[in-house]
């Protein structure tokens, strides 16, 4: 967890090594490719216990052995088992005010921050070797195996039979508590949008989805799948015994840190129930138009059509590319005192002061086209409705704009563009399309490549043939040229600088830390509605669109790529269709 060059400040300083040793063991380190550290204890040159003992003088903090120490349980546990593995910490002693924790990495303040708040104690930080946390992380499992013990225990026949007393006895025994518990605490710590909870033949694997990634967190023994879903339940209020039909709750998790929703949804599958809990923080601050990452051009043409007083602004993009958070961020601005805003959702993620809010229940019969029109005799300026999935819902949203009314909604289309055959194919009148729409707004999410390990490079011969191969270059770079990006008849993308991060302690070596949008936003000017009112093609369009200047998905990616905003690779991954 060191870095090199805080090891070879500390070999120096501590005298463990001269200059001139420290200089060749480096050159020597660097022909074998193995890092400093690995090269010293492999060569037998340094010990780990000489580098951490000497870490800790340089830091001035206590070393501590911690590998024939008797940790207790409770003392143990105060870090959940992902986050010790994550920042490799270890909670070892404790008394009424302080608790001791052992790292390898002193300065990481901000998880020290965090478990000072969790556990309102002082943290008084100790330095150990990497060999003394591998140890004693394996404690976690034997004292998961001690407390599972009674779970296991219980024969096939009973485990067959749950009743739903059986699951509430279950869902209440500690161990399981801490495991949900620790799972809804550490997602909100790893800033998670999801998390996947999923039976397997012998095991339970735990996924959780961040920055858009799906990723691996903790595997738990089959014996406790039961008992976990059934406190998920409890929490959702949901029926404890009825496992054959998909459960749809919801519950909510309060502190002084944070307000965050759970959307539960629990479904039978070949292994057990799998459980899908989205997190819906209601604290986060809703984003400004600018910090959207919107191009000025783009930017302008949102700013132009969400003061218009009626019409359609349209959000397209798949699931999960921020639909929803574009129309907040847009519903945020245009929500004054003035205005009567109503919107109709499923759900509603976030709540807004002065809006009214709706959700749909299809079980008794309260869809988007039923909202749509009970609001509609709500005296509204402004409706919001949560997604146009069918006939009815466009022919009502389209009718409310041209009747005085601005209307916002997403639709579920690859690009700007295809929307308005997707609406033409729902039985919109291509005249009303053209005469209604104002702006449609096209999206995708890509990861931000970490501030802090951001590292430039070119691409080589063999990467831009395999670029040429995926999108047309000749393309992108003439609209890089026209939006002065780069320089005209200069640039070639083989000798453009590119970006990326090498991975650091503060994005977990993954070399990407947070998401922006890339977009594609197409405006309703007189020649784009000409071409609609004559039923062009979709080719022709955007054709159209182009000339006007609009920029596509992947030109916008390219641009933040060139930037180095996002990389290469991300914009490829999300807009490959």
């Amino acid at each position: 967890m060191l870095s090199q060059n805080q090891l070879e400040e500390i070999l120096i300083k501590e005298k463990v090594l001269s200059q001139n040793e420290l200089d060749l063991n480096l050159k020597e380190s660097v022909k074998e490719n193995l890092g400093l550290e690995e090269y010293l204890k492999l060569k037998k040159l340094a010990s780990e216990d000489e580098i951490y003992k000497a870490a800790a003088k340089h830091f001035n903090v206590p070393f501590v052995e911690l590998k024939n120490l008797n940790i207790r349980k409770d003392i143990l546990f105060l870090i959940p088992e992902p986050l010790a593995q994550t920042h490799k910490i270890i909670a070892f002693d404790k008394d009424e005010k302080v608790l001791k924790i052992a790292a390898l990495d002193p300065q990481d303040l901000e998880i020290f921050e965090f478990l000072r708040k969790k556990t309102d104690l002082s943290i008084m930080i100790h330095l150990t070797t990497p060999e003394n946390i591998k140890e004693v992380l394996k404690q976690y499992h034997k004292g998961l195996k001690a407390e599972f013990k009674d779970l296991t225990k219980e024969d096939s026949q009973k485990t067959n039979a749950k009743t739903g007393e059986k699951l509430k006895e279950l869902a209440q025994d500690l161990p399981v508590i801490r495991i949900v518990d620790t799972l809804l605490e550490y997602a909100i710590f790893e800033n998670a949008s999801d998390i996947h909870i999923e039976p397997l033949e012998k095991e339970v694997n735990v996924r959780y989805r961040i920055d858009g990634l799906l990723k691996n967190v903790m595997t738990l023994p089959k014996s406790v799948h039961a008992g976990v879903i059934a406190r998920i339940k409890i929490l959702s209020r949901l029926k404890l015994d009825e496992h054959r039909l998909p459960q749809d709750g919801r519950f909510k998790v309060v502190n002084p840190e944070y307000k965050v929703s759970f959307r539960v949804s629990i479904v039978p599958t070949f292994d057990g129930e799998k459980a899908v809990l989205r997190l819906l923080n209601e604290k986060s601050q809703l984003l400004t138009l600018e910090q959207l990452g919107l191009q000025s051009k783009a930017f302008e043409i949102i700013k132009r059509n969400i003061a218009k007083p009626h019409g359609m602004i349209l959000v397209t993009g798949p699931t999960g590319s921020g639909k929803t958070t574009t129309l907040y961020t847009i519903l945020n601005i245009l929500n004054q005192p003035e205005v009567n805003i109503c919107t109709i959702e499923d759900p509603i993620e976030y709540r807004m002061i002065n809006v009214n809010q709706s959700q749909v229940n299809p079980k008794i019969g309260f869809t988007f086209a039923s909202g749509l029109r009970a609001f509609l005799r709500q005296d509204p300026d402004i409706i919001m409705v949560g997604e146009i999935r069918d006939n009815e819902t466009a022919e009502i949203a389209i009718h409310a704009a041209m009747t005085g009314h601005l209307v916002l909604s997403t639709l579920h289309t690859n690009d700007a563009v295809t929307t308005l055959p997707r609406l033409s194919d729902m039985g919109v009148p291509s005249f009303l399309l053209g005469t209604t729409t104002n702006v449609i707004i096209a999206q995708r999410l890509v990861r931000k490549i970490c501030t802090e390990c951001i590292e430039s490079y070119s691409l080589d011969k063999e990467a831009v043939k395999q670029l040429e191969k995926q999108v047309d270059i000749e393309k992108i770079m003439h609209k890089l040229e026209k939006e002065k990006i780069i320089i005209p008849g200069k640039q070639t993308i083989g000798n453009m600088l590119f970006y990326r991060g090498k991975g650091c302690r503060r994005c977990n070596n993954e070399g990407y830390k947070g998401r922006i949008g890339i977009y594609e936003v197409l405006e309703m000017t007189e020649n784009i509605i000409g071409l609609i009112l004559k039923n062009a093609p979709e080719d022709k369009l955007r054709e159209a669109a182009s000339e006007q200047g609009m920029l596509s998905i992947i030109d916008d990616g390219f641009i933040k790529a060139k930037n180095g905003i996002t990389t290469l690779e991300e914009v490829l991954r999300v807009t490959k269709e």
